[in-house]
């Protein structure tokens, strides 16, 4: 599989100017199986979703005809509005949108409390796994990444797409979970963070890809909306797995709603 990473300066609140920039970036990008867009990708991250949460399905719609026409699938979270009670009710939502049009999402479950996010968001309560290509894709957003119970392997993945808003003052820390996550469930991570500011913080970016073994085989520069390929192969991942059997020894556990 082939996957590009868009890694994105994302313009405040302005979905119509962040979906031609991933147009931008897809059409400069070699083909590719999948493409994977930061966390609220077509907004930046909304604290305050009032007026900002996407209530007319555009950017969903535009990665729905983009699957299509590039016959790829597209990962991506939105702050989206729905219907309820005469208001909204705000869920970070990450989409894993097919070519058929066919999609997967999941509600971030890890709310960061710390920005206030859990104050307007509703936290979602299921796992998703999406699969396309032959493989098995665990579906997480940003926080999540500090939380290795939520993530951790149950024989129902290969590979973990997690996308973020994550600040250059914890740079670091991205760095070390997301080898982390990939080294303890033995699977690819798949990890794009946007690049550029907004009034609360600047974004150095760091998506890559890294393998099972904890390898980088691609990444995007620093500070710089750019775009990052790997080509992945599932018999590799399989084929460590069987040789180096350490999920057989992992414990289990069962997680309280």
């Amino acid at each position: 599989m082939r996957i590009t990473l868009l890694q994105t300066d994302i313009t405040w609140a302005s979905p119509h100017l962040n979906i031609g920039q991933a147009e931008e970036m897809i059409g400069a990008a070699p083909p590719s199986d999948l493409y994977v867009l930061p966390e609220m990708w077509s907004t930046g991250f909304a604290t305050s979703p009032e007026g900002i949460a996407e209530t007319d399905g555009l950017s969903l719609k535009w990665m729905k005809t983009t699957a299509q026409r590039c016959h790829a699938a597209i990962s991506g979270s939105i702050a989206t509005a729905l219907p309820h009670h005469g208001g909204y009710s705000y869920l970070n939502r990450h989409y894993f949108v097919r070519p058929d049009g066919s999609h997967e999402q999941y509600d971030k479950r890890h709310l960061f409390s710390y920005g206030g996010e859990h104050l307007c968001y509703t936290r979602g309560e299921n796992r998703c796994v999406a699969t396309y290509g032959g493989w098995r894709w665990l579906l997480l957003v940003c926080y999540d990444l500090r939380f290795p119970v939520w993530s951790r392997y149950r024989g129902d993945y290969d590979g973990i797409i997690i996308v973020a808003n994550w600040p250059e003052t914890r740079q670091a820390v991205w760095d070390t979970l997301l080898k982390a996550r990939a080294i303890e469930n033995q699977c690819y991570v798949v990890a794009v963070n946007r690049t550029g500011s907004d009034s609360h913080n600047i974004y150095a970016g760091g998506s890559r890809v890294i393998d099972a073994k904890g390898k980088v085989v691609a990444e995007c520069a620093l500070h710089e909306a750019c775009t990052a390929t790997a080509d992945i192969d599932i018999g590799d991942l399989l084929r460590f797995r069987e040789k180096f059997r350490v999920l057989d020894d992992r414990d289990t556990f069962d997680i309280p709603q």
